[in-house]
């Protein structure tokens, strides 16, 4: 532990050294509509009300799809437990983005504000498809509902908690790489990010909790929010792709 402590307090006094302004900025009419997207569709799983009406018993599983059915499992309870609430703390792993430039309260706005629309448009889009989709999980194929399962039990398509691990791998290896390009931590940061979110996605589906499809949607979701805001937020001479507005139109620049 205290050769971690001593290996991170190198890094970040590295990275101090590094890190001048942030490439990102918040823009008020952006992110007015940005914010309104992400708390409508934040809030819409409220009103979606989908569930079975009794508790099946142990289910077919000539019912499921080869690809999923080829990886399947019964209830792990550790496992479940596990990933289940590990996910918490990778979504921490953005803060190593900011750390050099922690004491900016610019800095620390435009990040807690990207990261917030990022989080609720995770949350809502996972969550709309969970309400609307009644999908049993693996477990249900093996042994049924397990104790403690009995409100949750459908609730298997997509899977949050790999949304919610992709989420913090890739606004972290997003941000990063663009506030600090030229660091020889670039590539372990992204190696060791994806590493853990895609141990998440493996755990679920060994507890029994979610098929192959679940993992790889629920990644795919935040994977795109975690890009998609940041890059969102890029200050105009960052940015590969500008858009300008014309008199008769609008104008595309592709930068490479």
């Amino acid at each position: 532990m205290k050769k971690l402590l001593f290996i991170l307090c190198i890094f970040y006094g590295i990275q101090m050294n590094m890190f001048s302004q942030s490439v990102y900025t918040i823009d008020l009419k952006k992110d007015i509509i940005i914010g309104t997207l992400s708390l409508g569709i934040g809030i819409s799983p409220f009103f979606i009300n989908n569930e079975p009406e009794n508790i099946p018993g142990v289910l077919n599983k000539n019912g499921i799809n080869s690809f999923d059915r080829a990886v399947m499992f019964s209830y792990n309870k550790p496992l479940d437990i596990v990933s289940d609430y590990g996910v918490y703390t990778l979504l921490l792993l953005p803060a190593f983005s900011i750390i050099p430039d922690i004491k900016n309260i610019n800095t620390l706005l435009t990040y807690g504000i990207m990261y917030s629309e990022a989080f609720l448009l995770t949350l809502g889009t996972k969550d709309t498809l969970k309400s609307a989709i009644i999908r049993y999980r693996p477990y249900m194929y093996a042994d049924g509902v397990p104790d403690g399962r009995e409100n949750d039990y459908y609730n298997s398509f997509p899977s949050g908690s790999t949304a919610y691990a992709f989420l913090g791998a890739t606004f972290l290896t997003t941000t990063f790489s663009q506030e600090f390009p030229e660091s020889k931590w670039k590539l372990p940061v992204i190696i060791g990010s994806y590493t853990l979110a895609s141990g998440i996605g493996a755990m679920r589906i060994l507890s029994g909790s979610h098929f192959l499809t679940d993992v790889f949607v629920g990644a795919a979701i935040g994977s795109l929010y975690g890009w998609l805001i940041p890059w969102l937020h890029l200050k105009n001479d960052n940015k590969n792709i500008k858009i300008i507005p014309t008199g008769n139109g609008m104008l595309v620049s592709l930068r490479f």
